[in-house]
């Protein structure tokens, strides 16, 4: 999926947007194997797009360790609930 949509204006190089994508997928994979209802089909598009604006805003402020981003984005996915 391309995190190109939930930018909204932020630019990086493209050296830290394909971390940002790895993140993101991470992050997507954990929700997908842990069988939480936010990876059904029917919040599947609301939770990818939850994890990849937490992601960014993330980036944003400086973050650029991947683990980190999967696991706060992960947070932020379940404080939301």
């Amino acid at each position: 999926m391309s995190l190109d949509p939930y930018l909204g204006g932020a630019v990086f190089s493209p050296e830290i947007m394909m971390m940002l994508a790895s993140a993101f997928e991470s992050a997507w994979d954990s929700v997908k194997v842990s069988g939480s209802p936010f990876a059904a089909d029917g919040n599947a598009a609301a939770t990818r797009e939850i994890l990849a604006k937490h992601i960014i805003e993330m980036a944003r402020r400086g973050e650029r360790n991947p683990k980190r981003l999967v696991e706060d984005a992960i947070a932020h996915l379940n404080a939301s609930q």
